[in-house]
């Protein structure tokens, strides 16, 4: 494990080589003594593991090969993220979150308890890239799932139980309970399925 700053680790964690915590951000550059990674007891880091000084986690993270966490971001309890997973910082993330592999998320971006991302999906944090200057990624209520490959627009709000399906691109508010479907995504009632 190659290790900066200050890092603490909970017991029984499983830690496969090479593992990096604690990488500084660009205002920790050539410093020592910096406050490093959390990680609270339970943790399975797998080969390919980076993550940020400032990164917070409690017990039960999950990571598959080659995750990138940036800096700032705080994750709850029983978190797994999957292969290929980036998370950009400055992000909160709850408790029971699975991202699969290869989601990515932007840095500002909210997401609740109990929330279920599919593969390849993506979430957006800028309007007008690179001219924006104000960053502001999604917010993920609880039990929310996500399909595979769908798009999530700067700013947008995925209300408590909803659901958006695979392929789908999300370019406004989500209210509680619904279903986001299509391209641009449309709101329907939730599938009888999915209610329970």
């Amino acid at each position: 494990m190659i290790e900066y700053g200050i890092n603490v680790i909970g017991e029984n964690s499983i830690i496969f080589e090479p593992v990096t915590i604690g990488f500084p951000s660009r205002d920790l550059l050539g410093k020592e003594g910096f406050i490093g990674v959390t990680i609270g007891d339970n943790a399975t880091l797998r080969s390919g593991t980076i993550l940020y000084a400032g990164v917070r986690a409690g017990d039960h993270l999950i990571t598959g090969h080659h995750v990138l966490v940036r800096e700032h971001t705080t994750l709850g309890d029983h978190v797994s993220l999957g292969t290929g997973v980036i998370i950009e910082g400055s992000t909160t993330i709850g408790s029971h979150v699975s991202l699969q592999s290869l989601v990515y998320i932007p840095t500002n971006t909210t997401i609740g308890d109990n929330v279920f991302i599919g593969p390849h999906a993506v979430l957006t944090n800028d309007k007008y890239p690179p001219r924006n200057t104000v960053l502001q990624g999604p917010v993920i209520s609880n039990n929310v799932s996500i399909g595979a490959q769908a798009t999530i627009l700067p700013g947008v709000r995925i209300g408590k139980g909803a659901l958006v399906a695979a392929g789908s691109v999300v370019t406004r508010d989500v209210p509680d309970y619904t279903m986001a479907i299509g391209s641009p995504a449309r709101i329907t009632e939730l599938p009888e399925e999915a209610r329970r």
